[in-house]
């Protein structure tokens, strides 16, 4: 935090005048139609989960963080199913075996069964979030677990059941206080391989007071108080068994405080890029160089700090082109008073922070975020950005009178590549207080319109239902790889709809400790199909295209083979 010298500086920035090429980038959008609802199904659907944090006098820092939240379809039945990551604790083994992670099935009729008992998804450690992906190229999606301790890899075992191959794979580490994952080809071999980002040395044993010793007054330290600590990248072998190859990748070059993580090929050269969310210290963007190894560039793109050449608290994250320009542009989340940072993609390996040009910066400086995403709420071809927030202090008004630790959550729907904070007029869903951390995205009932999973440190989850905007259409993309990995993670799929063009890739692993439906979802206003499709496959190959893909359907694509599949929506 800054104070207020900080946020009158925010001001003046905001009467800043409008990026010309930005407004024209976008002057084929149409206007954007009423407000969508989102109601909090998650009573009603079955989704009964309630995340224990462990807090306890001592204030370890773990306890304010987690609480994951994945998207994934387990077992193959063309229905997003839901995996909440637990909590627990390291100093109370009673608040421990309390704790598990959740697995619930989707039905398809809007209700979800409680599968965990027979799973085989354990809760060693202190669950935090994790990623999924079919590491192995069998069919099916496994899992991986971040933690505080020693991470795990579920095996999925058909769709019936999950095994820990943690050992025999080679991914548990050494323990440390993992937070995000993500997975994606970096040498474009054929099969997926794992980045894993650490936060701080906050260990049980490495504790300290925080606070005020003269009135018995502890808080949650802030993270500069423990040393940074590194990412972890691991290497798929093809055989079932990982390697770290952190030295070699240039990965272990760096500390940093790092929270959240998305890949994305930001520079279009066909080679996945890395972004690391850092709390407090500098933003890491590692460039993909072919595969061999990666270069930390954030500094010298623009992103390592904000405009004002300071670092943020960054927690979550993510890849988008808000803009329509077929780049993508980063969104990173931070503390209260700074706003959350969104950076233009301006072409050449470089960015620009257009946080308070394009209206972000007024709209979230009151707010501490956490799990974020792009994505189109309300079907009308372009991305929005929403936030889950909540305070990092156990008595947020001690620090700044009036602050809260729970917080309501924020939409900033795309108005022509402004944003504005539309949570208000979007349904009650949007109107909870929650401690926010985990948010995904995933088309949970397949009716065309994309529904949020908010997961909250301490409390119960929220199943985001969209409404749906009324004469709106969209088209839902399943890749399926055969040259490349099976999930198609990394796919970078371009569709354009009349004069405008989307982009969007698969992405495994984004945000804060979460996953979203690795499904594609193109929303196209009014349109009635899109125009043409164009699918570069993770291994490069590509374009493989398609024409006249009519809207209101799932659409599954086999690299290699066009289209195989298509589903109707479902009816709402």
């Amino acid at each position: 935090m800054r104070g207020v010298a900080f946020v009158v500086a925010c001001l003046v920035l905001i009467g800043g005048s409008e990026d010309p090429q930005l407004r024209t980038a976008l002057a084929q959008r149409g206007a954007a139609p009423a407000g969508v609802q989102f109601d909090n199904v998650a009573a009603a659907a079955g989704i009964d989960f309630t995340h224990v944090s462990g807090a306890s006098p001592a204030r370890h820092l773990y306890e304010i963080m987690s609480g994951g939240g994945l998207f994934l379809d387990y077992d193959n039945d063309g229905w997003q199913d839901a995996l909440l990551v637990d909590g627990g604790s390291l100093v109370d083994q009673a608040v421990a075996r309390r704790a598990r992670h959740r697995l619930f099935h989707n039905r398809g009729n809007g209700t979800f069964e409680d599968v965990t008992a027979a799973s085989g998804l354990t809760h060693p450690g202190y669950g935090m979030g994790g990623c999924a992906a079919d590491y192995d190229n069998d069919g099916w999606t496994d899992v991986y677990i971040t933690n505080v301790g020693s991470n795990v890899l579920f095996h999925n075992n058909g769709g019936k059941t999950f095994t820990d191959v943690t050992r025999t794979a080679g991914t548990g580490g050494a323990p440390s206080f993992s937070s995000s994952c993500a997975w994606a080809d970096i040498d474009r071999d054929g099969d997926v391989d794992l980045f894993v980002v650490n936060y701080v040395d906050a260990r049980v044993d490495n504790q300290v007071f925080c606070g005020d010793t003269s009135k018995e007054f502890r808080v949650y330290c802030h993270p500069l108080n423990f040393a940074p600590l590194r990412s972890v990248l691991y290497r798929n072998n093809g055989n079932g068994t990982f390697t770290d190859i952190s030295r070699e990748a240039g990965v272990l070059d760096q500390r940093g405080n790092g929270l959240g993580v998305v890949f994305g090929d930001y520079d279009d050269d066909g080679w996945p890029d890395v972004f690391v969310a850092n709390d407090t210290t500098p933003n890491f963007l590692y460039h993909n160089e072919q595969g061999k190894k990666f270069t930390e560039v954030a500094l010298s793109a623009g992103v390592s700090v904000a405009s004002d050449g300071m670092p943020r608290a960054g927690m979550g994250t993510d890849f988008g082109d808000f803009d329509g320009d077929g780049r993508l542009d980063v969104f990173v989340t931070n503390h209260e008073f700074e706003g959350h940072t969104l950076f233009r993609n301006l072409g050449g390996g470089l960015f620009e922070d257009v946080t308070f040009k394009t209206g972000v910066g007024p709209a979230t400086l009151p707010f501490v975020g956490f799990g974020t995403l792009f994505f189109d709420a309300d079907n009308d071809g372009d991305l929005d950005l929403s936030v889950v927030n909540g305070h990092v202090m156990n008595s947020p008004g001690h620090v700044r009178p009036g602050a809260k630790e729970a917080q309501r959550r924020v939409l900033l729907r795309n108005d022509g590549g402004r944003f504005r904070d539309v949570a208000a007029s979007s349904g009650p869903g949007f109107g909870l207080e929650r401690v926010g951390r985990a948010l995904a995205a995933a088309d949970i009932d397949n009716d065309g319109d994309l529904d949020l999973l908010a997961v909250n440190n301490n409390g119960p989850a929220d199943l985001l239902r969209n409404g749906g905007t009324p004469g709106s259409n969209a088209v839902l993309v399943r890749l399926v790889g055969t040259a490349s990995n099976r999930g198609a993670v990394g796919a970078r799929l371009r569709a354009t709809v009349g004069t405008a063009t989307q982009l969007r890739e698969v992405k495994a692993g984004s945000s804060y400790l979460a996953q979203n439906d690795l499904r594609v979802h193109f929303g196209l206003g009014t349109a009635k199909q899109i125009d043409r499709l164009e699918i570069r496959w993770p291994n490069g190959k590509g374009p493989e295209i398609l024409t006249g893909v009519a809207a209101g359907q799932i659409v599954t694509v086999t690299e290699g083979k066009g289209v195989t599949a298509r589903v109707p929506f479902a009816r709402p």
